[in-house]
This record gives C-alpha cells, sequence and structure tokens, in this order.
C-alpha cells in the first residue's frame, strides 16, 4: 500500500512541475510579446531608425518596436485619428498638426516630464508658440536648417565668394549663368520644396511683429509676404528650364552630379545627395535676404519630436524607447547620419560642410519655420506651385490671405 501512495505521489509532483513549467512558458512568451509601433514622417531617417531599433530591441528583449513611416504621413496620421487607430509614439515636427493634435487631446501632457530638462529652452518656447498652449506634448529631438547648399567645386573654378547681401547673391547667379552654367537647381514637382525657399524669405521680411499680430487675429499674409513672393520669383529666374518637371530625388541626384551650382534646400537634403556622389564637396551658406550683410536668420525650428499617444495600452514601452533615443550616443548618431541639428543640450553637430551655419547658431540667429504657424487648410506650397508657373504675385497674396481668413474664420 505504502509503495502505490509513494508511486501516485511521484506521478502527481511530476505533473505539478510539467504544469508548472508550461504556466512559465506561457507567462515568458507574453512578456516578449509587447508590440510598440513608432510613427514618423521623416522617411529619410528610416535606415538611421532600423539601426537604433534593432540596437533598442537587443537591449530590451520583450519590446518589439514597429517603425511606420509612410509617404504623405501626417494626411495618413490624421486619418488614423479619426479611425482612433493611434500610433503608441508619433514623430512628427513643431507644425500646425501638432497643435491640433495637441488640443484634441490626442497626446499625453509631457509637461512635467523629466527628460524635458534635457532640451534646449528655445525649443521648449518654440512648441508653446506654435500650439499656444502652455502645455507641452512633445519632447523636441531634432531640428534642421534651410541654407543655400553650394558646389565648392563650381564657385571654385567661377571664382566665386560666397555672398553676404541679396544683391550679391543675384550677381552670384548671373556670374554662373554667364559661364553656361544652371545658378539653382529647383524640384517643383513636388509642391513641398518651393517651401524651404519661401520659408527663409518670408520669415527675415515679414516683421518682427507678425505672429504677434496673428496672436490678436489680425492676419498680414496678403500685405507682409509681398517681398517674399517677389523674390521668390526673382529667384526663379535662375533655374534650369523643366522646373515643373523635377521631383526631389531626381534634383538631389542632378545636384550631386554638377547640374548646378547651388541648390536651395534644407540641410536633410545633404545626405541624399552625398548618397549619390559621395565625393561631392559641398558647403551651405545662409540665406542673404537683405542688402546690410549678415542681418539675415537662419530659418530652424523642431525638425523632430516624439509625443506619446494618450490612448497607447503599452505607455511604459513607449516611454522606455523614447528615452533609448535621447541618450547622447544615440542622438549624436541620428544627426550624423541625418545632417540635422540637435534639440538636446550638449550635443554639436561637427560636420565640416555645415560650418557656414555655425556663426548663425552661435549668435542665436535663427527664426522659427513661417509655413509652422500656417493652418493646415491653407496650401500655401500648391500656392507658391501655381505662383511658379504664373509669376502672378498679387493672385499668390490673394490666394494666401483669403484662404487664411476662410480657416480662421471657421474655427
Amino acid at each position: 500500500m505504502k509503495k502505490l501512495i509513494s508511486i501516485f505521489l511521484i506521478i502527481m509532483l511530476s505533473l505539478s512541475i510539467v504544469i508548472t513549467g508550461c504556466s512559465n512558458a506561457s507567462s515568458g512568451s507574453d512578456d516578449v510579446v509587447v508590440k510598440i509601433e513608432f510613427f514618423h514622417y521623416k522617411r529619410e531617417a528610416i535606415d538611421t531608425f532600423d539601426k537604433l531599433i534593432k540596437k533598442f530591441e537587443s537591449e530590451n528583449p520583450n519590446i518589439k518596436v514597429e517603425q511606420v513611416s509612410p509617404p504623405e504621413a501626417e494626411v495618413v496620421l490624421k486619418t488614423r485619428v479619426a479611425k482612433n487607430d493611434i500610433p503608441d509614439i508619433i514623430g512628427i515636427g513643431a507644425n500646425n498638426n501638432y497643435k491640433e493634435l495637441s488640443k484634441a487631446g490626442v497626446f499625453v501632457d509631457l509637461s512635467k516630464d523629466k527628460n524635458l530638462e534635457l532640451v534646449q529652452p528655445a525649443y521648449l518656447q518654440m512648441l508653446k508658440n506654435v500650439s499656444g498652449l502652455n502645455e507641452i506634448y512633445a519632447i523636441p529631438f531634432a531640428a534642421n536648417a534651410d541654407a543655400v547648399i553650394y558646389n565648392k567645386k563650381i564657385f571654385s573654378e567661377l571664382g566665386l565668394q560666397v555672398p553676404k547681401t541679396w544683391d550679391e547673391f543675384i550677381q552670384v547667379a548671373e556670374k554662373v549663368k554667364a559661364a553656361g552654367k544652371i545658378p539653382f537647381y529647383f524640384t517643383l514637382k513636388d509642391a513641398w520644396t518651393t517651401l524651404p525657399v519661401f520659408n527663409v524669405l518670408a520669415a527675415n521680411t515679414q516683421g518682427d511683429d507678425f505672429y504677434t499680430e496673428l496672436n490678436k487675429g489680425k492676419i498680414l499674409a496678403g500685405e507682409r509676404y509681398k517681398e517674399a513672393a517677389e523674390k521668390f520669383v526673382q529667384l526663379l529666374n535662375y533655374g534650369h528650364k523643366d522646373q515643373q518637371g523635377v521631383g526631389y530625388n531626381d534634383g538631389n541626384t542632378a545636384f550631386a552630379n554638377g547640374k548646378a551650382a547651388m541648390y536651395l534646400q534644407g540641410i536633410w537634403a545633404i545626405p541624399e545627395i552625398k548618397k549619390a556622389n559621395p565625393n561631392i564637396d559641398l558647403g551651405v551658406f545662409p540665406y542673404p535676404v537683405s542688402n546690410t550683410p549678415n542681418s539675415s536668420k537662419v530659418v530652424s525650428g523642431v525638425d523632430l519630436q516624439f509625443s506619446l499617444a494618450a490612448s497607447s495600452k503599452h505607455p511604459e514601452e513607449a516611454r522606455k524607447f523614447i528615452e533609448f533615443l535621447l541618450k547622447e550616443e544615440n542622438a549624436k548618431q541620428y544627426i550624423t547620419e541625418q545632417n540635422a541639428f540637435s534639440t538636446l543640450k550638449g550635443i554639436v553637430q561637427e560636420d565640416p560642410v555645415l560650418a557656414g551655419l555655425k556663426s548663425s547658431f552661435d549668435k542665436g540667429a535663427v527664426v522659427d519655420f513661417p509655413d509652422h504657424y500656417i493652418p493646415v487648410g491653407v496650401s500655401v506650397d500648391k500656392a507658391l506651385q501655381t505662383l511658379a508657373q504664373t509669376k502672378d504675385v498679387n493672385k499668390f497674396l490673394n490666394t494666401i490671405q483669403t484662404d487664411w481668413e476662410k480657416v480662421e474664420n471657421r474655427k
């Protein structure tokens, strides 16, 4: 009898071990499959984020990060928000979409997040300026800048100096044209590529009280954008013939292959240019918008920031990934590979190609992107695309003013 009881106890113990083992295996499986979605609009940074995600997942094997960066990402994001299908982490710029989504309660209020202490105060203020809110709903990560990208070899061959005034800028374009070369390469097939040059022209000519008046409800675009629009049209006279037929990607390749002396783009184009021609000798300089030397400000704003969805089912894991990206070595990797500037304290962009912007940043001669303040319902890029075709400045100004007023009146 004792023998039977012993056998029974052994069998029960064995079953207990098996069941416990299965339970632990099941529990372990659940721990591994924590998936978070990282949605962003920086398609040119997909490869960089792939590497960072791989590193994060190796350090955090229980968290899997799905990177999503579709074309027209901000349009896709608004559609998903309408369907209540919101990604865990959202990476966009400090613009009107950020403003609208913050006010709609899509993002977590991060005003008391300790990670904001890592960010330079100027960029936090930009978020408040754009949204009109005291609360902060994103952590700024990277800033970019609009600049004139130039081919140093062509400048050297033609004996050209970096211009310091608007008149000198036009004189350089005239000399390039007289030498049988293209001064500026435009990619107007993609409407958004009208914005880098217009942003700089508008920011430096619209007047310091433009946004103060806007906050009072007074829209001044119809009158204050005139000089910017006229100078935009003037620059188009020094482009190539098929400006409307070339897109951004083809433009990067063409400029990389020496098709023009200058490229009116943001510094984000530099990595793409170098992919097409690693040996190209590039430089950048601030747009000289006025005829007072060194008076023009560089347009630089929050290009990428991270928001946490209020509806996220995995907020702890999402926060952990954001904090990983904010670590110095990872933030440096991003700005190095993407030719961006960091919004974080103590992290400096050291690429010699960007040395031409250093003095502007050092003395604080920077200003935010004007289009970040233009309502989503005003298609300034499309209007600029039309302006490039018609050269009708007055019609452009009337379109922007009228559309802006309509959007404001609907609010």
